[in-house]
C-alpha cells in the first residue's frame, strides 16, 4: 500500500522557516517534520511513499536524492575527485516525488495523483504533523467497516495554558492542556480509489467537499486516537516538537 504525504501547500505562519523551504522540510531535532512521518509508517511496515510536491518542491527533491550519499560514510580522492561511499544509515524506502502543482487546492492535488496510485486503496497525511498512531490498527480498522474512508479522530492541544478557578484563585494551571471535548481530523487517513468520484479537478479541497460529501453519503469513518498528535502550525507548536524531541523520549517517536 502506498502513502500519499501532502507536502506542497504554501500558506504558512511559521515565517523565516519557510522562506527558503516549505514546511515539510522544517526540521525538529536536526530532521525535517517530514522524515518523521515517513519514520512513523516505516515501523509499521509501509515503506512505499507519493510525496505531493509544490511550493519549493525542488527542495524535498533535492533532499531524497542526496539522502544515501549524505547519510553514509565516504572516501573523497581530492587529486581526481572519486567518491567511494561506504554503510552508514539508510532507510528501505522508495519516494515517489511528484509535482502537483503550485496553487492547486488539497483534493486536486490527490487527484493528480490517481494515476500513481494505480487503482488500489491508499494511505494519506499532511506533511505538517506527527501522531503515535499505530497505522497499522487503523488500516485494520478500515477495512472492517467496508466504507470509501477513514479519517483519524484526535483532541486538539490547547493554544494557551488552561486556568481552573475557585473564585477568582486560580486552583489549577495547566501548560498544556487537551481541549475536553470535540474531534479534530488529524490526517492518518485511508481512501479506497472510490474517493476520486469525489474530487473534481485542481480547485477541490479535500475537507471541504471530498470529506463532507462522504460524510453526507455514509461513507466516512473516524478512528479515533486519543493519544498524542501535534500539528506545526506555527513557531510555537514547532518549539513544543523541538522541546519534546530534546527531552529524550517524544512521543511520536515510535521507532527504535
Amino acid at each position: 500500500m502506498r502513502i500519499v504525504v501532502l507536502a506542497g501547500g504554501f500558506r504558512t505562519r511559521l515565517g523565516e522557516e519557510t522562506v527558503s523551504k516549505p514546511k515539510p522540510m522544517v526540521e525538529v531535532g536536526g530532521r525535517p517534520i517530514l522524515w518523521h512521518i515517513l519514520k512513523t509508517y516505516a515501523h509499521y511496515g509501509f515503506g512505499e511513499f507519493v510525496v505531493a510536491l509544490g511550493y519549493k518542491g525542488e527542495v524535498i527533491k533535492r533532499y531524497f536524492r542526496e539522502y544515501h550519499a549524505l547519510s553514509a560514510n565516504m572516501t573523497v580522492n581530492l587529486r581526481t575527485g572519486a567518491v567511494d561511499t561506504h554503510a552508514g544509515e539508510s532507510e528501505d524506502w522508495t519516494v515517489h516525488l511528484v509535482d502537483t502543482g503550485q496553487d492547486v487546492m488539497t483534493g486536486g492535488r490527490v487527484k493528480r495523483l490517481e494515476k500513481h496510485l494505480e487503482g488500489q486503496p491508499f494511505m494519506l497525511t499532511y506533511g505538517d504533523g506527527v501522531a503515535n498512531v499505530d497505522v497499522k490498527k487503523l488500516l485494520a480498522f478500515h477495512k472492517a467497516h467496508g466504507k470509501i474512508a477513514t479519517v483519524t479522530a484526535v483532541r486538539p492541544p490547547a493554544r494557551f495554558g488552561g486556568l481552573v478557578f475557585d473564585g477568582d484563585r486560580v486552583a489549577e494551571f495547566t501548560e498544556k492542556p487537551q481541549i475536553g471535548e470535540g474531534w479534530i481530523n488529524g490526517g492518518y487517513m485511508v481512501f479506497e480509489p472510490a474517493i476520486f468520484r469525489y474530487l473534481a479537478g485542481d480547485a477541490s479541497v479535500l475537507e471541504a467537499d471530498a470529506l463532507e460529501a462522504l460524510a453526507r453519503d455514509g461513507q466516512l469513518m473516524a478512528y479515533k486516537h486519543g493519544d498524542f498528535w501535534q500539528c506545526m502550525d506555527t513557531v510555537r507548536d514547532l518549539n513544543v516538537l523541538e522541546g519534546l524531541w530534546k527531552s529524550g523520549a517524544p512521543p511520536w517517536r515510535v521507532w527504535g
